[in-house]
């Protein structure tokens, strides 16, 4: 490949791998919120939202603390991180809603979802 020729592939790879994080995580969501009883999300739009926040709450504490809010990023406090991002979520998402009971219970379902449905490809 020649120096002046343009990368587009990488580009669209980025965008690909964003995009299907974000389904990956609604999916996830999706299916904790089924299971986990005290967890409501209304309707399609509620849960691409509360993706979104998750995702971006999880990236934050990442990029801050480097812990994962994933019950098996960093064991037990992967677990309560990922009980509080779920929890504080209804704060930012109408139409999603969870008691702390069902926020603890849906950390661990989402933790064991999440470890079984890849969200990113790791190279």
């Amino acid at each position: 490949m020649d120096n002046n020729q343009v990368n587009t592939g990488s580009t669209l790879g980025a965008v690909g791998q964003v995009i299907g994080r974000f389904i990956a995580a609604a999916v996830v969501l999706a299916i904790t919120a089924f299971f986990t009883p005290g967890f409501s999300i209304n309707n399609i739009w509620s849960l691409g939202l509360a993706a979104i926040i998750l995702t971006a709450m999880d990236y934050l504490i990442t990029r801050f603390t480097g812990l994962h809010a994933s019950p098996f990023g960093k064991g037990f406090v992967g677990f309560i991180l990922a009980a509080v991002t779920l929890y504080l979520t209804q704060y930012f998402v109408a139409g999603y809603s969870i008691s702390w009971i069902a926020a603890i219970i849906g950390a661990l379902i989402y933790g064991v979802i999440d470890y079984i449905i890849p969200g990113e490809s790791k190279m």
